[in-house]
């Protein structure tokens, strides 16, 4: 059976990812570093015999290195990594930390291994926002200059430079997906969509920053498993890869469609919750698309989700599975980030 590595495997695409790879017949070891936003529900498979969690700081080196010369995989998915970018701006240092003293050590690990006969193919994934804010109807393919906004995609943008150098320099066997904002089961409710689920369920107001007219590019999580896992078959060493879905939609227009949705389900919604425009985040970035053209034309892959139907699966499952809020300690999303400036 190969064997995958993925790191931040029990966060909320690492954690849809290590079941996708489980699927797919893989023995997974899922690295991480089981910190608030861990998901434990998700990843609740101690009888899976093809499944084993080990929790590590991919800054640990030493570490790292005897984790892989012991189990030898055929590849690495790289999701270990801070965030939210309103705790970025609270404290840059995790983001630091993590994203880039994190993924430079783990790099280090990766030369390390390959001169002792070792080198997994390694997928380090990435994000839309290290293009930053970008002028309406343009979209950022793979050659658009970087210009990260927050401590956050700044970060992001450093660990993929990171990776970039040490293809061309040591040879590593690493390519990049820069994807857009993902949504779907088991997401941690800091996040816009599952934090309006979440308020309507418990009849809270429905923040949104400014007016609402903050554009985002949205792709169900499994649609991005299926990118990922395609980069690992096809990906060229070296490349960076947009993944997108090409459907951008303004805050205001999302939580509308959330509303409508429960309407349509007959579910009620407390007076309560309605819109309310907070205070913006510093240096809020207005607009982010992608062009995802080159993963559409080279490697075959498209979003095979609807976003409405993929929405209202996705609620559907916050309904069904309340419990999985009423787990997580209100401390660790309920107070506003972002305003320590």
């Amino acid at each position: 059976m190969k064997k995958i590595i993925v790191t931040g495997g029990s966060g909320f695409i690492g954690s849809n990812l290590v079941n996708f790879l489980i699927r797919k017949n893989f023995f997974v070891i899922n690295l991480d570093k089981l910190t608030y936003a861990s998901n434990s529900l998700k990843n609740n498979l101690r009888n899976k015999k093809n499944y084993k969690l080990i929790k590590v700081d991919i800054i640990d080196k030493k570490k790292i290195i005897k984790i892989i010369k012991k189990f030898k995989p055929k590849a690495i998915f790289n999701l270990a990594a801070e965030t939210h970018v309103d705790r970025s701006i609270d404290g840059p240092d995790n983001f630091i930390q993590t994203n880039i003293n994190g993924t430079f050590n783990f790099l280090e690990a990766l030369r390390y291994l390959k001169k002792i006969g070792i080198n997994p193919k390694l997928i380090h994934i990435s994000t839309d926002e290290v293009y930053g804010d970008l002028k309406k109807g343009f979209r950022s393919d793979e050659n658009y200059k970087y210009e990260p906004s927050s401590p956050y995609s700044a970060s992001k943008a450093s660990a993929d430079h990171l990776v970039k150098s040490y293809v061309r320099t040591y040879k590593l066997k690493a390519v990049i997906s820069n994807c857009c904002n993902n949504y779907g089961p088991f997401q941690f409710p800091e996040k816009l969509i599952p934090k309006i689920i979440s308020n309507i369920l418990t009849g809270k107001e429905l923040p949104l920053y400014a007016k609402g007219k903050n554009s985002r590019e949205w792709i169900h999580v499994e649609d991005h498993c299926e990118a990922l896992f395609r980069l690992y078959l096809k990906g060229k060493i070296g490349e960076s890869y947009n993944v997108g879905s090409a459907v951008n939609l303004q805050n205001i227009d999302l939580v509308k469609k959330i509303l409508k949705i429960f309407k349509n389900m007959k579910i009620k919604i407390e007076k309560k919750s309605k819109i309310k425009f907070i205070k913006d985040r510093p240096g809020h970035d207005v607009n982010y698309a992608l062009n995802s053209k080159k993963i559409y034309k080279y490697l075959n892959w498209k979003p095979k989700i609807k976003f409405e139907d993929g929405l209202r699966e996705t609620i559907r499952w916050y309904l069904n599975n309340r419990n999985f809020i009423k787990s997580i300690s209100k401390r660790n999303y309920e107070k506003r980030l972002g305003l320590k400036v």
